[in-house]
């Protein structure tokens, strides 16, 4: 594995990533390998397709109907 020194980070960052490390229960070099992971690898592109079938099939067609007016009467 590789390892990164980052230098020069301002304190108040620090103390966000320790403050932020501590609430995901994890050390400050975990959560900085975490944010670097998170922020640089691909994401799995689903498709509108596979997100449709992921919906359950519950309802009914009628609950989708759209009420229309008959309109206003207009003299010509």
């Amino acid at each position: 594995m590789a390892q990164l020194i980052v230098r020069n980070i301002d304190q108040a960052l620090v103390d966000l990533l320790k403050r932020r490390a501590s609430e995901h229960r994890r050390s400050a070099e975990a959560e900085h390998r975490e944010i670097l992971r998170a922020a640089l690898q691909p994401r799995s592109a689903t498709s509108l397709r596979d997100h449709l079938l992921a919906m359950p099939d519950v309802g009914d067609d009628s609950d989708f109907v759209v009420k229309r007016s008959r309109g206003r009467r207009v003299t010509l």
